[in-house]
């Protein structure tokens, strides 16, 4: 029995194997069977298998193929875009397919036969020309979605109802048109793009409820209230002011630039600023002015108040009230009572004269630093409380020292008052960090106690060092200047000496000849002043003797010339000329 199934077994092998060396044909050839792209390519030759292909590809490569969306047509040419098949892998992909030695070649060629073959070749495709033309695609086929929203069209408002939106489907898009030109066998005259539908965000059943409020708002008036203070809106102002929803929102609001114009209108009408607590001061005594808090309108509450009364059907109930907030001073009464302003610590005196011009720039820069409040440890500086001084801050040209000569600028008599507020800082026993003296010496002022000013480089400063605020104020009368500084008397004692006014160099001479007068006649119009210069000491002590600061200021003047005219110089005479005739002789 075992040698008879050995003996099958061995007949069937032996049958395979014939059948294997049957069916194995060339290798030369591809087997029978197999398909590239649809195409029958069995028993032929790789060569010959690869020109049939190509002679195919190229009968359609300028053939379009139309593809289609929402409507649109799209013819489209395998050229264009550069699609091509690589036929050379694919025949290699064939052969492969029933290849090997002997006989396990045939039985691979049995299944073959029995079963077919198809094999799909490799395709390249010029991308940017693909995403070009895909582009230009999305462009016709796209459409955004169309939320529903609400129009109002005068007191109506109705709803517009939603459009769903329509997007290319790039990546399928990008296939299924590659896939169909590189294709040999064209069925379909027509191939569909895939597309995809994009939901609106908001549907027409969201907005029911708006509507409904719209309506409601636009049907009657509202009524606004502050106080006993009443306004009347109505329902044409509340169409303006009425915001529909945008955006994917579903909710009314009030707002946009005609609401916000038209809440700063209102708010200009109800509101107030706050005010400060001042001083007021009475010779040596000061008292406070008490502060007054404000008013303002809160738009956002308000807007929203508005809204809510709009919102409600019956007529007594369309109500709504302002909703403002209480804005506190800055320097509240209770805060000006720890400022320690409570009488005066210094002042000082100047007289002043001159053109008017002169007289309106001094009481121009005292309102300028009049009523000015220095923090303890604050810095004062005289350029910075005034600023620039300009035109446009109404000073005007009057007499002025420049470059040590008496000339005409703009805001002459500034120094009038900074000179006058340095005094009164030397009295209080501040300290003083910057000062300097004018470019000549003037006599009205005490000596070696002038303060020159310059914007923005030449300054005045000194320090509070009273450990409480001061309150600078300035008077000004008909013929004089007062600045004093209010705060806590410090009881400082202030000793100060002044060395001699010395002359420190010659007059110098500033001849001009005058034709009206006589040779040698002189005439003197101005004495002149020679250069001087002096200095001021200062010590200033506590009130239980202790020195705080011991200071020397140096002023150096310049020189003013002696202003002489002369007569011109007498003239030569013209030496006398002599004229000699000569004799006439007789003629012998």
């Amino acid at each position: 029995m075992r040698r008879r199934l050995l003996a099958v077994a061995f007949a069937l092998v032996a049958a395979g194997v014939v059948l294997g060396f049957v069916f194995a044909g060339s290798a030369a050839k591809i087997a029978e069977g197999i398909r590239v792209d649809g195409v029958d390519v069995g028993g032929l030759k790789a060569g010959d298998a690869r020109a049939l292909l190509e002679r195919e590809a190229a009968e359609v490569s300028n053939t379009p193929i139309v593809f289609v969306a929402s409507g649109h047509r799209f013819p489209i040419r395998a050229v264009e875009l550069g699609v091509q098949a690589d036929w050379r892998t694919a025949i290699a992909d064939a052969r492969r397919q029933g290849d090997g030695f002997v006989p396990l070649r045939g039985f691979k060629r049995i299944g073959v036969q029995v079963f077919g073959a198809d094999v799909t070749p490799p395709t390249t495709v010029l991308s940017g020309a693909l995403e070009y033309k895909l582009q230009l695609i999305a462009q016709a086929v796209d459409r955004t979605p169309r939320d529903a929203r609400l129009v109002r069209d005068g007191l109506d408002v109705r709803v517009l109802p939603a459009q769903p939106g329509v997007e290319l489907e790039r990546a399928a898009a990008e296939q299924t048109i590659v896939h169909a030109l590189a294709s040999l066998h064209r069925t379909a005259t027509e191939i569909a793009l895939p597309l995809r539908r994009t939901p609106p965000r908001v549907r027409a059943l969201a907005l029911r409820r708006s509507a409904a409020q719209a309506h409601t708002v636009l049907s009657a008036p509202v009524t606004l209230e502050l106080g006993p203070t009443r306004w009347v809106v109505p329902p044409s102002r509340l169409a303006e002011l009425l915001e529909l929803p945008t955006g994917g929102a579903t909710k009314l609001s009030i707002g946009g630039p005609a609401a916000v114009s038209w809440l700063t209108t209102l708010a200009s009408r109800v509101e107030s600023p706050p005010k400060d607590a001042t001083f007021a001061v009475d010779g040596p005594h000061v008292r406070i002015v008490p502060s007054k808090a404000g008013i303002r309108l809160d738009a956002v509450r308000t807007a929203d108040a508005i809204l809510a009364a709009a919102t409600r059907v019956r007529p007594r109930f369309r109500v709504a009230q302002l909703v403002t907030e209480r804005e506190p001073a800055k320097i509240t009464t209770a805060k000006a009572q720890t400022m320690g302003i409570v009488g005066l610590v210094s002042g000082f005196t100047t007289e002043f004269g001159g053109v008017p011009n002169r007289i309106h720039n001094v009481e121009t820069v005292a309102h300028l630093i009049d009523d000015k409040l220095i923090a303890p440890d604050e810095t004062f500086s005289f350029n910075k409380t005034t600023g620039e001084r300009t035109a446009a801050k109404g000073f005007l040209i009057a007499p002025v020292i420049i470059s040590g000569e008496v000339t005409t600028g703009l805001g002459g008599g500034v120094c009038q008052v900074s000179t006058t507020v340095f005094n009164a800082a030397f009295d209080a026993g501040l300290n003083i960090t910057a000062r300097t003296n004018h470019a000549l010496y003037i006599s009205h002022y005490p000596q070696g106690r002038d303060a020159t000013v310059n914007y923005p480089d030449v300054d005045l400063k000194f320090v509070n060092d009273t450990g409480h605020w001061l309150l600078l104020r300035a008077f000004v009368s008909s013929s004089s200047l007062t600045v004093n500084l209010y705060g806590t008397p410090t009881h400082r004692k202030v000793v100060s000496t002044t060395a001699p006014l010395v002359v420190a160099g010659k007059i110098p001479v500033k001849r001009t000849v005058d034709k009206t007068l006589k040779p040698g006649e002189i005439v003197v119009d101005d004495p002149g002043v020679p250069p001087l210069r002096t200095s001021v000491t200062r010590d200033v002590y506590t009130q239980d003797g202790k020195l705080l600061y011991h200071t020397t200021w140096f002023s150096s003047y310049r020189a003013s010339p002696k202003l002489v005219r002369v007569g011109p110089k007498k003239k030569k005479p013209k030496p006398a000329t002599t004229t000699t005739t000569p004799a006439t002789l007789p003629s012998g």
